[in-house]
């Protein structure tokens, strides 16, 4: 199959191609890697499709997409590698590798089309080396952003550009005060100029922060 056949496939399957490359040695792609096509959601159809796939309240966006990026790989041929999978595998460093983005003050991956809004799913992997489209040439968004409007938003301030205080963001969004992060998603990120058409719907946006809370709770 050549690469767009490929990506008409995975965008059948509502997801997005983020970015391509051919991995060399220093890449660490586990396995056989002639090509690795990094796959991931922006705009509302996946979430779309996974909450009219999604059986239970105890069926994870995870295990969803490991379920359905694994048959999609196995149709066409290749294997899949997942971001949630321990022990981490480098999806950041393959983004660059791919030119599918930048990393944002806020540590998120920034796309010059999607902003901070999408994210990577998985990374099919193909032991051929296919022909693949050149990579974007945009520069860095957030190099011509001159206020910063990421830095300064959080109420909390849990972003300094440099690092993230996670426990801070936890303990605001499990309060009343913090109910328009918890609801309608992270306020730093929403005030990213970049890519506002594919921000998140509100339910998706809780969906993602009430399972993030949750998992700070659990862990302590």
């Amino acid at each position: 199959m050549t690469y767009d056949q490929i990506a008409a496939e995975i965008a059948a399957a509502s997801f997005v191609p983020l970015g391509s490359f051919n991995p060399g040695p220093d890449d660490r792609v586990p396995g056989a890697a002639g090509t690795l096509i990094l796959i991931g959601n922006a705009g509302p159809l996946m979430w779309q499709r996974f909450t009219a796939e999604r059986a239970d309240a105890a069926t994870t966006m995870d295990s969803w997409t490991e379920t359905v990026l694994s048959e999609l790989a196995e149709k066409l041929g290749g294997t899949v590698l997942f971001p949630f999978a321990k022990p981490p595998l480098p999806f950041l460093s393959w983004a660059q590798r791919a030119r599918a983005g930048f990393v944002s003050p806020l540590g998120l991956n920034i796309h010059p089309d999607f902003g901070l809004w999408h994210a990577f799913r998985g990374a099919l992997v193909l032991p051929e080396k296919l022909d693949l489209p050149a990579p974007s040439g945009a520069a860095h968004p957030c190099e011509s952003c001159s206020d910063k409007p990421c830095l300064v938003t959080c109420p909390v301030g849990a972003f300094d550009g440099t690092g993230y205080d996670v426990d801070a963001c936890a303990a605001h969004i499990a309060t009343s005060e913090g109910a328009d992060c918890l609801g309608q998603g992270c306020k730093a990120r929403r005030a990213c100029p970049v890519g506002t058409d594919y921000q998140y719907l509100p339910e998706q946006a809780n969906f993602h922060m009430s399972a993030f809370l949750k998992a700070r709770q659990n862990a302590h």
